[in-house]
């Protein structure tokens, strides 16, 4: 017998264990159905109340005991049936719920969330930009939507940040998506859509930071020099590092 259809109905092993030993031995006392089952008499009792609350055992007083007997399995239909409707009216219930819950969501976006990404997942920082990009552009200083963002990068890292994505910037272009770019140290080669500047350093190991609509990433080489990356979401840390930047750009 397929044991997972019980598991779907919502039965624990335990209950199903109980509920097909009612159905092979009849009518049976709590001892009994215990023993049969190998469980201790508090779990039977349990799973007893449970399986009569479904409608799929009932009991009689015999003497000064109690047996309990499995309903016709057609139940398990009936409970079927209650099962999808109790679904059906959660469903209608969550789409008048699932605005607060967003509103609450998107409040929550005053408080910044933050990724952690190991050096095979860096591509899906760099997948996130390009996404994010495409579908929420920021907007400049003057209010104009902007198919932009902005990066420090950093000549230490610049090697490793396209291992796993190494069409990235063919991948970008094609999307229209445009960058402008600090560099801190030499290096670096313009691909089409991009803007570059230079800032001298000597003997440095920055961090290469992304700037783009509502996100922050921070990418840089841990103790061992492999990369680690760590993305903060949060719509003013965006608009200061932007800011600064747009400021640092205007003076080089």
């Amino acid at each position: 017998m397929d044991m997972e259809i019980f598991k779907k109905l919502g039965f624990s092993d335990k209950l199903a264990k109980i509920y097909l030993a009612l159905l092979s031995l009849g009518p049976s006392s709590v001892r009994n159905l215990a023993e049969n089952c190998e469980l201790n008499r508090g779990t039977t009792y349990d799973s007893l109340k449970w399986l009569q609350e479904k409608g799929l055992v009932n009991y009689y007083q015999k003497d000064t005991k109690q047996f309990f007997v499995a309903e016709d399995p057609e139940k398990l239909q009936t409970l079927v049936k209650v099962q999808q409707v109790e679904l059906s009216e959660a469903s209608q219930k969550l789409e008048k719920t699932v605005p607060e819950l967003q509103a609450l969501y998107n409040k929550g976006g005053e408080r910044p969330v933050a990724r952690y990404y190991e050096r095979k997942e860096i591509c899906q920082i760099l997948e996130d930009v390009l996404t994010t990009c495409e579908n929420s552009p920021s907007t400049d200083a003057q209010g104009k939507s902007e198919n932009l963002y902005r990066i420090y990068s950093a000549v230490g890292i610049r090697e490793y940040l396209y291992d796993n994505f190494s069409t990235f910037s063919d991948a970008r272009i094609g999307k229209n998506i445009a960058v402008k770019v600090i560099a801190i140290g030499e290096g670096g080669e313009l691909r089409g859509l991009d803007e570059r500047k230079w800032l001298k350093a000597e003997n440095a190991n920055p961090t290469y930071i992304i700037i783009y609509p509502g996100k922050t990433a921070y990418i840089s080489l841990d103790a061992k020099k492999e990369p680690i990356g760590v993305v903060i979401e949060n719509e003013g840390v965006f608009e200061t590092q932007k800011i600064i930047f747009d400021n640092l750009w205007e003076k080089l």
